[in-house]
């Protein structure tokens, strides 16, 4: 079925806040979310589940550092510089258990942001992609969720493979494909050598669309 329009939707108003398990899932995912919602003054904000550190042998010099400073460059170029960035400081590739001690701080801290910035939609990575931090950022917004005591919409992109959660899918207004382009080139880590030897993002993914495509996840009533 074709994705209806999100800008013809009753979700055309919403507030919303973006979880990226790792630096680069926000411009490859939600670039053109992060775009239109900050366009409008709706952007509550950008949550990075990790810094991303495992993309990189273990003890590349200033890795976490390289790649928060990248985040934030891409974010400021989606955003205009209007969006919030904030970071979770999970290990990359090491998720916190759903029930753990830590993952429901998290959860906690989550649910008292989203109240705070008065978040209506929360866009979180698919967990068909497969990688274990995706399905965990899926996880702790499903429990950020059940915590938040709002009427708390989430939706999933997808940026690895299709998505598995069921709903209506949605498009997102098209972006500027040069600016989604030059978001991505801030993170400069995963396309090229600067770091050493690493993580490249393969050659097709770097070819992106002018808008995103998010699912509105069902939930038994």
């Amino acid at each position: 079925m074709k994705p209806r329009l999100l800008d013809c939707s009753p979700w055309r108003g919403a507030r919303w806040l973006v979880i990226a398990p790792h630096p680069d899932d926000e411009t490859l995912g939600t670039g053109a979310l992060i775009h239109d919602a900050a366009g409008r003054g709706r952007l509550a904000g950008i949550v990075f589940l990790t810094d991303g550190g495992g993309s990189h042998p273990q003890g590349t010099a200033g890795l976490r550092a390289v790649r928060r400073r990248e985040a934030r460059r891409a974010v400021a170029l989606l955003s205009a510089r209007s969006a919030p960035v904030d970071w979770l400081g999970w290990e990359d590739g090491e998720p916190c258990v759903p029930g753990s001690a830590r993952f429901e701080r998290t959860a906690m801290r989550m649910a008292a942001m989203i109240r705070a910035r008065r978040v209506d939609a929360l866009a979180v990575s698919d967990p068909g992609d497969g990688h274990c931090d995706h399905i965990a950022a899926f996880e702790l917004a499903c429990e950020t969720r059940a915590r938040s005591h709002r009427k708390l919409q989430i939706f999933t992109y997808s940026v690895w493979d299709n998505a598995v959660c069921r709903g209506m899918r949605y498009r997102t207004p098209s972006m500027p494909i040069s600016l989604r382009r030059q978001a991505l080139c801030a993170h400069r880590s995963q396309l090229s050598p600067r770091m050493g030897q690493g993580f490249r993002l393969p050659l097709p993914m770097r070819r992106m669309p002018a808008a995103d495509c998010i699912v509105a996840v069902d939930w038994p009533r």
